[in-house]
């Protein structure tokens, strides 16, 4: 069986999502099972090279998973011969590196958000498509196995007419005092400072454009609402700072053919719910609640019919009249997102989550923070190729 090698420039991977589900789950794991398969019957092994500013993580990191190489030199990385650059550090970073390895001439994936800005995520598009430069964004929830079986339901046409679509994310991220000997902050520092990319409108929106898009219509309409509710927080060096970024959202979207969706975004929540992520989909012949692994669903034929009366206690079981879809051996969401981006450097098939998808995510954020300044819905209006 023969090999074919492909260089891999991993930028921003010492970071939480970078090193566990790019690097871990997905790159290293892909390389721990020979590669991913071609049509040919070669195998398409990534090579990677872990690019950042600190040596000693980089090291540590090369070390801990097998990785031969790794440099706090980003110039001559985008000098040399990889033809992938990936990005996973700040959102604000991004556009430049992004920029430079188009410019370099590589094929380039990312995180999302794209950009702060719509016009610098069009600015890449156009960069991306005049180089011939394959191009993608990271779009993961689409594998996930929840969101998987929802839309096996869709298709086989479960829900009949769909009405809407509820989402509740987020769970509480702790502030990090040390003299209350609160624990760590989950999440980084910048995501809670405007003038360094954060927000939770810029990051979730993002993510329910093409979950939305994808799975349940196109958003042609929003109006959100932020809130910063935690004004106070401490850094990863114990410094108290000033939250000036949106820490919850609160929006609302209409769809194509008339679908409505609802997405409370909160990193001040503690969660009474199956998981971090539940979404709720309701039609005129059924409904389903999805988290990020499990799938419940309730046929029209299995619909209870309650009566209100708050003088006695509730006698319908309502959990009980859910089935759960069973798992089918779903792999990582990243990693599965990744296989089909090489295989299209590789030449194979399509791969249509690319930057111009990143730039609807980064429009719907944009179009999200003028809502809620202007207290208004706004109309989403479609992005070209």
């Amino acid at each position: 069986m023969s090999e074919r090698r492909i260089g891999v420039i991993m930028h921003g991977v010492t970071g939480r999502m970078g090193t566990n589900q790019h690097l871990a789950r997905s790159i290293a794991e892909i390389r721990r099972q020979g590669g991913v398969a071609l049509r040919d019957g070669t195998r398409l092994m990534p090579e990677p090279l872990l690019v950042g500013r600190n040596a000693g993580k980089l090291r540590a990191l090369a070390k801990a998973h097998g990785v031969e190489r790794w440099t706090t030199d980003l110039d001559a990385a985008l000098a040399g011969k990889d033809e992938i650059f990936f990005d996973a550090a700040s959102t604000q970073l991004r556009p430049k590196l992004v920029g430079r390895a188009i410019a370099s001439g590589k094929h380039v994936y990312c995180e999302k958000p794209v950009a702060t800005t719509l016009a610098q995520a069009k600015a890449l598009y156009a960069a991306a498509k005049k180089a011939r430069v394959k191009h993608g964004v990271v779009q993961d929830k689409l594998w996930l196995p929840g969101l998987l079986k929802l839309r096996r339901l869709r298709d086989e046409g479960f829900f009949g007419r769909l009405l809407s679509v509820r989402g509740e994310f987020g769970y509480w991220v702790f502030e990090g005092d040390p003299q209350r000997a609160q624990p760590a902050a989950q999440r980084p520092s910048w995501n809670y400072r405007r003038k360094d990319g954060g927000g939770i409108i810029l990051d979730m929106l993002c993510h329910w454009r093409y979950v939305l898009d994808n799975l349940f219509g196109e958003v042609r309409a929003v109006s959100c609402l932020g809130a910063t509710h935690i004004p106070w927080r401490w850094d990863e060096s114990g410094r108290k700072y000033r939250a000036t970024a949106d820490d919850a959202a609160y929006a609302s979207f209409m769809l194509a053919g008339g679908v409505v969706a609802h997405f409370n975004s909160s990193w001040t929540v503690r969660v009474r719910r199956d998981d971090l992520l539940t979404l709720q989909v309701d039609g005129t012949q059924g409904s389903a609640v999805a988290g990020l692994r499990r799938c419940f669903f309730q046929g029209y034929a299995d619909t209870p019919k309650p009566v209100w009366n708050p003088d006695i206690p509730q006698p319908i079981d309502f959990l009980a009249g859910w089935k759960e879809i069973p798992d089918e051996g779903h792999d990582n969401a990243f990693k599965a997102q990744w296989e089909l981006f090489l295989r299209h450097v590789a030449g194979e098939g399509a791969f249509r989550w690319n930057l111009l998808e990143g730039a609807k995510g980064v429009q719907l954020a944009e179009l999200g923070l003028k809502s809620w300044r202007a207290r208004r819905w706004l109309d989403v209006p479609g992005l070209k190729a």
